[in-house]
């Protein structure tokens, strides 16, 4: 052991150890021995970190070790806006198609997909669609219909493995409405079937409510002020919406809290 002090300790132990009696002169042997083998671990780990650092994998490392591991491989955070009015105009249709395929092991958003739907049914957003959401007319004038649009969501699911039956992956949203009653319904109404990977998701505000032990009744603005956090973007903007919740998530799971689905079978 090169440290000079834990040097001079055990030399001080050995020219005095007739002073000692003996048990106590063990355990004092015992003590310092421990010391020094938790400074060159000490030493060793930090030597190991810049290393590992050097070589890019610093930030990664530190992630693994700050939280416990959760049951999915992916979270696919989605948070639609759709067609709107007061009073409400129905169908109402998805205009905006955003997904964020968060990491579940470092909590990373590692994949986007995102797009403009066009209404067919009500073509021409009202005023305070294009207020609440920030979705002008030129936005989704001539996007992809939402059949499109799924076939879309389906190729980019396949691409990032997510379509692998050993890739576990869930959609997270803020609360039930996107998966339970928009999509579903939507697609009924257009005589479109629904993926089976947009039957399963996490209620946010279920997760937040049993690791904070309050229900968010104001949504994604309760669970920023209840952990602290900025508020990202645009309130109503769908993209914006996800950063959100991916950001609200890590935050829970920095706090080791576990993920799980909260809806229940079709």
């Amino acid at each position: 052991v090169s440290d000079a002090s834990g040097c001079s300790m055990i030399a001080l132990l050995h020219t005095g150890a007739a002073k000692f009696p003996q048990n106590l002169l063990s355990r004092a042997r015992q003590a310092v021995s421990f010391l020094l083998l938790a400074g060159v671990l000490k030493g060793f780990s930090s030597i190991l970190s810049r290393k590992l650092a050097s070589h890019g994998f610093g930030a990664s490392m530190a992630a693994m070790s700050s939280f416990p591991p959760q049951r999915y491989h992916y979270f696919l955070v989605l948070d639609f806006e759709a067609t709107c009015d007061k009073p409400q105009i129905h169908p109402q249709e998805i205009i905006e198609f955003p997904i964020l395929k968060l990491n579940g092991r470092t909590m990373e958003i590692e994949s986007t997909f995102h797009m403009y739907v066009q209404p067919v049914v009500h073509p021409q957003l009202t005023p305070f669609c294009t207020e609440l959401t920030g979705i002008i007319q030129g936005m989704v004038d001539g996007q992809p219909s939402l059949q499109q649009v799924l076939e879309r969501v389906d190729e980019w699911m396949a691409k990032e493995g997510l379509l692998d039956p050993s890739v576990k992956s869930i959609f997270v949203t803020c609360g039930d409405w996107d998966l339970k009653v928009m999509l579903p319904g939507q697609c009924q109404y257009l005589g479109l079937p629904v993926a089976d990977y947009f039957k399963q998701w996490i209620n946010l505000k279920k997760a937040y409510s049993f690791a904070m032990g309050s229900w968010p009744k104001n949504g994604l603005l309760d669970m920023n002020k209840g952990l602290n956090l900025q508020h990202i973007g645009r309130p109503h903007s769908g993209i914006d919406d996800c950063k959100n919740i991916a950001n609200i998530m890590k935050t829970l799971a920095h706090r080791g809290f576990i993920f799980k689905q909260t809806s229940k079978p079709f």
